[in-house]
């Protein structure tokens, strides 16, 4: 036996046991003659105390042979420690320990191996079996098990199926880059990874199997973040004779479950929902975080002057009213405005209107505006004194994004994105095409299969451009959780759909030619959705990254410095795969 309990478990009600623990030496504390060890499992932390009056060549040996990280085995007494630690479970106790063995010696760890580290990120994943060790991973691990369990016990409670699908598919590249797999049985053949299992869930529907769900792995070849993995995991589901709301209320439930059983939080609400023209308007985003108000207003009309060229050339002048801020100092102004010209977000620069606490007004385009029209512009964004308007301007779409970022940015400054804090709703009535100028063609905002909103089929021939599609998106803090729509069932919809994207009708049975086949034999009416549980747990983790929420992550370079994948194959492979690798 190598212990009879773990190293979270005893208690000051153990006293006097006997007992025996294993695990990892954290760090060794030698007080002349006294040594304490810290021992470490995934349960926590038992300090162990060698006492080197009563068995000074245990002591020794202990103070001799022991080192960090390596894996032993100790048996002794549990006693009442003197000196208690508050801030563990196990803070009140210690085993004067009587033997030990050394299970497993190691080597000095590249980085500590404590709650804060000294690693950087890159030698964490490249040691990542010890990063895996410390508490802060192995909560949010735990956390991730969690998480997924009570997915699955919700799911089941509504007689939900756990249905797997292939990994080895047809490509279909419409959307990101698939990953492809070369087959030796198919020479010059290729499979692909799924970016998803949509048209599988969809054949299901067809085949009966009227409430699905799988948590699964897919993969998507496209460029990276901190939100983004080559390969991650969704609660995929799909579900027959339903409509929009049957959907939202199921998953919604779903959401607040995990909410309850695993973050502790009551939503005891109907989460509120926004079309996606409103999100964009208002936030300009369509992951709206809505813990905190700040809203954008258009200002086009009573700002556009020809004597400030800025704006009388703009497409679009918006604001958002930070409120309580007129003190800012022209430092921390420029600040901002240094913030909107990066690249990534494209502003020019940025105007700001002060609403003084003794009612003047101050801007940086006094010597343009009279006090009137400044007046105008702070009762248009419901300014009050002591508060500060920012104001962007250029093409619509580019000035909404930047003052989306502008906001969000001064929300984390004023601490309005209260982590602790979960404000969801559902997003509603996205486009379901967006026109790409240079293919000079349609393409699907979700994907071909995705429904047109009844009312709006009507417009699919005339007007495609407006047409609304029956989806939505779950958003949870300004992160998009989970999107999903109400596919279309019948096949002739499904062939206009995929005129208007531009497919032959022999593209489309060479892509879809299976589905569409299906389509033919009585598909019911569907619809779903799929979650990111990364990012998901990733909140709930209160983590900015879903890097720290997965056991073996790649880098922002599609990486595993760990294994060191991917990498070169040999001759032999390549030959009998019939590939030749051509340098560039």
């Amino acid at each position: 036996m190598y212990r009879t309990h773990n190293c979270g478990e005893l208690r000051i009600e153990n006293l006097g046991q006997q007992v025996q623990l294993s695990g990892w030496v954290q760090r060794i504390r030698n007080l002349g003659g006294l040594t304490f060890v810290d021992l470490r499992d995934r349960y926590g932390i038992t300090q162990l105390f060698f006492d080197q009056e009563k068995m000074p060549e245990l002591s020794a040996r202990a103070n001799k042979e022991l080192g960090r990280e390596f894996v032993i085995t100790a048996h002794g007494k549990v006693q009442e420690r003197s000196s208690k630690n508050v801030k563990i479970p196990t803070g009140e106790i210690e085993i004067l320990v009587e033997s030990f063995s050394i299970l497993n010696a190691s080597e000095t760890p590249p980085f500590t191996i404590e709650e804060k580290t000294d690693g950087g990120e890159e030698l964490r994943y490249q040691y990542r079996f010890l990063d895996l060790r410390r508490g802060p991973m192995q909560k949010n691990l735990i956390l991730r098990h969690k998480f997924t369990r009570e997915v699955r016990k919700y799911l089941d409670s509504l007689d939900f199926l756990d249905i797997e699908t292939p990994y080895l598919i047809k490509s279909t590249p419409e959307g990101a880059r698939d990953f492809v797999v070369p087959s030796r049985m198919n020479s010059g053949e290729f499979y692909a990874l799924p970016q998803s299992p949509q048209m599988f869930k969809q054949l299901l529907m067809v085949g009966g199997y009227d409430k699905y769900y799988q948590i699964v792995k897919c993969f998507r070849d496209e460029d990276l973040r901190s939100d983004r993995q080559p390969e991650f995991t969704q609660i995929d589901c799909e579900m027959s004779f339903v409509e929009r709301d049957d959907v939202l209320r199921t998953f919604e439930g779903m959401a607040k479950h995990v909410f309850k059983q695993v973050a502790g939080v009551d939503l005891n609400y109907d989460f509120p929902k926004m079309t996606y023209q409103v999100a964009m308007e208002k936030y300009g985003n369509d992951r709206p975080d809505i813990r905190f108000e700040m809203t954008i207003t258009e200002l086009t009309d009573s700002a556009k002057k020809p004597e400030f060229k800025v704006f009388d050339e703009a497409e679009y002048i918006g604001a958002i009213c930070a409120k309580s801020c007129s003190e800012y100092t022209r430092k921390q102004l420029d600040e901002l405005t240094d913030f909107v010209k990066r690249p990534q977000i494209g502003a020019k620069g940025m105007v700001y209107l002060k609403y003084n606490t003794d009612g003047s007004l101050k801007s940086s385009v006094d010597k343009f505006y009279t006090t009137e029209e400044l007046g105008v512009w702070a009762e248009k964004t419901n300014a009050k004194p002591g508060d500060l308007v920012l104001i962007l301007s250029g093409s619509k779409n580019k000035t909404l994004s930047a003052l989306s970022e502008l906001r969000l940015e001064l929300g984390n400054r004023l601490e309005l994105r209260n982590p602790d804090e979960f404000k969801p709703l559902w997003v509603v009535d996205f486009p379901l095409l967006e026109y790409n100028e240079e293919e000079q063609r349609f393409f699907a905002m979700h994907h071909p299969f995705t429904s047109p909103i009844p009312e709006d089929l009507h417009l699919l021939e005339k007007n495609p451009a407006v047409v609304r599609a029956n989806a939505y998106d779950l958003v949870i803090n300004g992160v998009e959780v989970g999107g999903g729509s109400i596919r279309i069932h019948d096949q002739h919809l499904q062939e206009k759909m995929f005129k208007l994207l531009g497919f032959s009708d022999q593209e489309a049975q060479n892509q879809f030619g299976f589905l569409i086949g299906a389509f033919k034999y009585g598909a019911p009416p569907h619809g779903g959705l799929a979650f990111g549980l990364d990012r998901w747990v990733s909140l709930f983790a209160r983590v900015d990254s879903i890097k720290d929420v997965i056991a073996f992550p790649k880098n922002n370079s599609g990486k595993d410095v760990m294994s060191d994948a991917p990498s070169a194959i040999n001759e032999k492979q390549l030959k009998e795969l019939n590939i030749q690798i051509i340098k560039q």
